[in-house]
This record gives structure tokens, C-alpha cells and sequence, in this order.
């Protein structure tokens, strides 16, 4: 095996090596460059790897619809955390389907959603496994405020990857109760997004149709908010 030219120095003269550790510690001090993190997968998310959010310290954040596209730094960090989804909507006569919120897809995620007129959660676990929480009636006509309510198992920092107790509720009645084994601790995905009203690429469940179109909620949503804490 032929070794590039620094490698055999360092192998020939073990004095170079110590010369060239110290060279090193020198410059990448001198320009803030140490310490070096050699973490790979934990860098994935700000909240493991211990830098600042680009949402800094915000624990909510009102989304309405037409917001989609928004790739997951630039949206709330949701994992290893409890979160709450309220969403105010219109539903229409004969009912509504459809994403309410959503983010992810086939490969991982979450998306609240509306079939057949009836509130549903499903995350989506690497697209490995699905846990979905259903409401049995669905939302009569009017004015309905959804909310979704995760309750993550977690109790220390190091907690990641954990499940959690799902709670949907309309108009602060409960519908629905279940749970979600296991979350993804890190990412979701380089290039999928969160999305209001509608599923903008593939989808993180099976039962709401592929593409804007087959996704787009048929009711009217008015405003969500998203808590996390």
C-alpha cells in the first residue's frame, strides 16, 4: 500500500508526529477551530448535539394555511419532546378529509389528519412501523377546534427515541386515546417537509393519498398552533 508523502513521515519519524499533533492544537486553536466534534448521527439534531435552534428558544409557533414546503430546520424541533396541536377549523357540510398538519413522509414522520370526517394521528417510525390514533365519529359541521396532544415518555435529556401517550380532543372533548411505541430521536429527512393543509411530497401515512392535490384538506383551516415542551 503506497501512503500519501505526511502519512510516511509520521510512520518513518515518530518526533514528527508529536510536532505535528502540537502544530495542529496550535492553528485550530488559534482559529476556534477546536474542539473538533466528531459525532456523525447526534450533529442531526441541535437539541443532542447542543447548539443553538434556528428557532432559538421558542416553544410555539402559529402556522396557517398555504405554509408549506418548510424543511425541518427551518420548523419546530418536535423530537424526544411532548407537543401539542391545536387546529382551528371549518368543517363543511357531509364533512372533511385531508392533512390538517403534517411532517415527514414514507420514510418517517407524523401527520395529523381528517378521513372520512373523523380526526387521525399516525407517525410514521422510518417508515418501519406505523402507530395511528383514530377518533370512531366524526366532526360535525361548523366551527371545530382539533387538538392533538403527545405526552413523550422521556423524562431526562438522554431520554431519545422514547414513545408517548396520544390524546385527541374536539372542542375539549376527548375522541380519541392510544400510543406511539417508539420516535425517531434524530431526523426525519434531508428533504422532506412540514406542511399546513396538505401532503407536498410522499406521504407518512398509507390511507391519505399521494400528491398536493389527493392531500389537500376540504375543510377550511383558520389557524394552528404548535407547542412543545
Amino acid at each position: 500500500m503506497t501512503l500519501p508523502r505526511h502519512d510516511c513521515l509520521l510512520l518513518l519519524e515518530p518526533e514528527a508526529q508529536i510536532l505535528y499533533q502540537a502544530l495542529v492544537s496550535v492553528k485550530g486553536g488559534r482559529s476556534n477551530a477546536l474542539p473538533i466534534d466528531d459525532r456523525v448521527i447526534a450533529r442531526m439534531n441541535p437539541a443532542i448535539a447542543g447548539r443553538p435552534d434556528i428557532l432559538g428558544d421558542r416553544t410555539s409557533l402559529t402556522l396557517y394555511d398555504g405554509m408549506d414546503g418548510m424543511l425541518e430546520n427551518t420548523f419546530m424541533n418536535v423530537k424526544n419532546r411532548s407537543k401539542t396541536i391545536t387546529a382551528e377549523l371549518e368543517i363543511p357540510k357531509g364533512g372533511a378529509d385531508g392533512v390538517i398538519l403534517t411532517q415527514g413522509g414514507r420514510f418517517g414522520g407524523w401527520c395529523l389528519y381528517m378521513k372520512d370526517g373523523k380526526p387521525v394521528y399516525t407517525y410514521n417510525y422510518f417508515g418501519l412501523e406505523r402507530f395511528t390514533v383514530a377518533a370512531s365519529s366524526a366532526v360535525p359541521a361548523g366551527a371545530a377546534t382539533v387538538v392533538l396532544d403527545f405526552v413523550y415518555d422521556g423524562k431526562k435529556k438522554d431520554d431519545v427515541g422514547k414513545g408517548g401517550k396520544v390524546t385527541i380532543s374536539v372542542d375539549g372533548k376527548t375522541v380519541a386515546q392510544g400510543r406511539v411505541g417508539k420516535t425517531q430521536p434524530l431526523i426525519f429527512s434531508a428533504d422532506e417537509t412540514a406542511d399546513v393543509g396538505l401532503d407536498n411530497q410522499t406521504p407518512v401515512a398509507k390511507d391519505i393519498g399521494v400528491g398536493r392535490d389527493a392531500t389537500r384538506f376540504t375543510g377550511k383551516i383558520k389557524k394552528i398552533t404548535l407547542d412543545v415542551k
